[in-house]
């Protein structure tokens, strides 16, 4: 397994608390929900007081703070009072997402718009850009680039296929389990293998990029859970964001954060080599529009 640290970000609280949620202790959740739900009130509790209204101990609340990155509470609290103070008008602008009946499709649109605004802003929060930069080396230099991915995720690993595909990379995309199975397990050393899960615990997924990195593949999880099934198999991790209310579905956020990371790794990758990638799309475009 991956001795992979996930750089958690202090000054992002809030969103990191909601991609770690998932494999939090019931404890750490009691926490997790109050301070979500209430983070003007905690610079007002001392932990004693905080230990009180979520029934959890005082060492618990601290192993929650040194979970998000921090040393202790007192730290976890400052940090926080700041971040609530820089964001005064997020909680109305995320309520603001709600579609209601009295809503023309103009207003809807802002809606749309701001909501997609807040899961990019989530994404850039928990994105560790050292990482990124280190995963578009990689793959500017490797052979063999796949992409695993069931469901919605199956339906952005093979977008980015044809992305990648358009500027002159050997990349392939496998959305079925047994074919996901088949490639993994004759994976050469040194390719790349990217497993996209948005939860972090498909099994299909999970089992493929294991397979491959047992294989001598060089594995990435493209992700919202960064302490999932996943990652225990990743060598890199880039966690993507969730922000998404009613007006969004379950997979609109999801789609958009999974493509924000995508593209910021594609731009990565055009920027390192411009010409040889202009050049490329451009024999790629005119395949595409010769009809003779």
């Amino acid at each position: 397994m991956s001795n992979y640290h996930v750089q958690i970000k202090a000054g992002n609280i809030i969103d990191t608390i909601g991609c770690l949620y998932n494999s939090l202790t019931p404890s750490s959740k009691r926490i997790a929900d109050y301070v979500v739900l209430n983070p003007t009130q905690i610079s007002k509790h001392s932990i004693a007081n905080l230990s009180q209204i979520v029934n959890a101990g005082d060492a618990t609340i601290i192993r929650f703070c040194r979970t998000l990155g921090f040393k202790g509470y007192q730290d976890f609290k400052m940090e926080l009072a700041i971040e609530v103070s820089n964001f005064q008008g997020r909680e109305k602008e995320i309520f603001d997402t709600y579609v209601t009946p009295e809503d023309n499709a103009e207003m809807i649109g802002h809606k749309l718009k701001t909501a997609i605004e807040s899961v990019l802003s989530e994404t850039m929060n928990l994105l560790d850009f050292q990482c990124l930069e280190s995963v578009a080396e990689i793959l500017k230099d490797t052979k063999a680039i796949y992409f695993f991915g069931v469901g919605s995720s199956g339906l952005t690993a093979e977008s980015a296929k044809h992305k990648f595909m358009r500027i002159g990379l050997n990349v392939d995309a496998f959305t079925n389990n047994h074919f996901m199975y088949i490639k993994s397990s004759l994976i050469h050393a040194g390719d790349v293998a990217i497993g996209i899960s948005h939860s972090g615990s498909s099994i299909e997924t999970t089992k493929a990029l294991r397979l491959a990195k047992e294989n001598g593949a060089v594995t990435i999880a493209i992700t919202h859970n960064p302490r999932s099934d996943i990652t225990k198999f990743s060598d890199y991790v880039l966690v993507n964001g969730n922000q998404q209310g009613q007006l969004q579905g379950d997979s609109i956020g999801t789609k958009i954060s999974q493509f924000f990371v995508l593209d910021l790794i594609y731009t990565l990758l055009v920027q390192h080599d411009i010409t040889g990638a202009k050049t490329n799309k451009l024999k790629t475009t005119e395949a595409l529009c010769n009809k003779s």
